[in-house]
């Protein structure tokens, strides 16, 4: 049945949407890779205190890891509302959790205070800090691509998608300024508090920017001529290319959650715990590769408009392999400058290649009544392999078997990702009312 054209929307409809998309992700990033930091440098110390400082660490990178266990749970829950209430809805909602989680961490009384206490309720903190982030990624990113202009998809998706690198950088950026302007000592009793307690302002804007928003022109369409489908998750499963959809996309994923949390978290702890660098050069050195990354998550957007979401997302996938080799070279080196240059190249400028086609990659491959729960569970789920446990994997094999356990790790992520992408035949599901009007012996269009 052919539906009739969305609602149109004005320019400044879309400059609010674009604007609340990547404020919105950036205060959510902002706080879930603020505690990813603070973990390899603040909470093996103060909530996992022990003899060893390898088991402080290892434990507390499992409680990082236990928020992308959460973030499954928000991308269902928030998913099947998202299909079934609204895109804008939930957006409020996660933005709420968020905030509240991050503040109480910022308050949350040391080991030596309140005992086992203390690294019990971060970690059901960190728990609600996964499910705000695990349903926000969905909706915000459909906010943007449902609302973009004909051809430029892929630019549209990315915007959100900067919010990530935005976040890093001012999480990374945060605890640098409070590491540089405060002793150690002050640093780890309360100076790492204000990057957590800053949220509450972050999260306040960002609300009054999003309520403004009004709901995507196609979820409306389609909510008064259709209906929302009734349970999405039960009809993702049904139908045989949604499956296989959800499969490859978990797949694909796969080497870009591992090169994130390698490069962006794991490499600070390694570089400081197990190299025994001064810390504030890796900060500086991650929050200048995620400045760059603000840059060129756009540009392999649009990129990905012109050449084909699987052909860019490939390309970014095996550079990135490729630049681990002398990245991790050079932090062995222990030079400031070449540590900077090679996280810039493979954080800052190779890493975009996956990351700024991928909401649109995902988008296009579920139709729009069960969309929303589409990418978040390919997203979300495969997160809890590809992004949670890295930090830990990666700081099992440093301290096993150095550096080759690591680049073995990368290159293995890295083939079943490519293997998954290229297996993905990718029919443009995305755009519903033009493939119902259109006459019906027209070919499917791939990218």
């Amino acid at each position: 049945m052919a539906t009739t054209p969305s609602p149109r929307t004005g320019e400044t409809d879309v400059r609010l949407v674009v604007a609340s998309s990547v404020f919105g992700t950036t205060v959510e990033w902002y706080d879930f890779f603020l505690y990813g930091t603070a973990a390899g440098l603040v909470f093996n110390k103060l909530y996992f205190p022990g003899s060893d400082p390898l088991v402080g660490t290892v434990l507390a990178f499992a409680t990082f890891a236990l928020g992308f266990l959460a973030r499954p749970i928000g991308g269902f829950v928030f998913g099947h509302l998202g299909d079934r209430v609204g895109r804008k809805k939930i957006l409020v909602a996660t933005m709420l959790i968020m905030g509240v989680a991050t503040c109480l961490i910022g308050l949350l009384p040391d080991y030596r205070m309140i005992g086992p206490a203390a690294p019990i309720i971060l970690v059901v903190l960190r728990l609600a800090q996964g499910v705000a982030v695990g349903g926000e990624w969905g909706g915000a990113v459909l906010m943007a691509t449902e609302y973009a202009p004909a051809g430029k998809r892929g630019l549209y998706g990315s915007f959100p998608q900067i919010g990530l690198a935005i976040g890093l950088t001012l999480g990374t950026g945060v605890l640098a300024l409070l590491n540089a302007v405060t002793s150690d000592e002050a640093f780890l009793v309360w100076g790492w508090r204000i990057g957590f307690l800053l949220s509450a302002v972050l999260v306040v804007a960002g609300l009054l920017i999003r309520v403004k928003v009004m709901e995507t022109p196609a979820f409306r369409t389609m909510a008064a001529e259709e209906g929302t489908a009734t349970v999405p998750a039960v009809e993702l499963v049904r139908d045989r290319l949604s499956r296989r959809h959800l499969l490859l996309g978990m797949g694909s994923r796969f080497t870009e959650g591992v090169a994130f949390n390698a490069w962006a978290v794991f490499v600070i702890s390694y570089g400081s715990g197990t190299l025994k660098l001064d810390r504030q050069p890796l900060l500086i050195g991650v929050m200048i590769a995620a400045a760059v990354m603000v840059v060129f998550i756009p540009v392999f957007g649009r990129v990905s408009d012109r050449l084909g979401r699987r052909r860019t997302f490939t390309t970014g996938a095996v550079t990135t392999l490729l630049l681990a080799i002398p990245a991790l070279a050079a932090l062995h080196s222990g030079n400031p400058v070449l540590i900077t240059l090679s996280l810039v190249a493979v954080l800052g400028i190779s890493y975009p290649v996956m990351y700024g086609p991928q909401a649109a990659f995902y988008a296009e491959l579920f139709p729009i009544s069960r969309r929303c729960t589409g990418i978040s569970v390919v997203y979300q789920l495969s997160g809890v392999v590809a992004s949670g446990l890295t930090p830990l994997v990666l700081a099992y094999l440093a301290g096993r078997t150095g550096t080759t356990g690591i680049l073995v790790y990368l290159a293995a992520t890295t083939v079943v990702s490519v293997v998954c992408t290229l297996a993905i035949r990718q029919r443009d599901l995305f755009d519903d009312e033009v493939r119902a009007s259109a006459p019906a012996k027209e070919a499917p269009r791939f990218t």
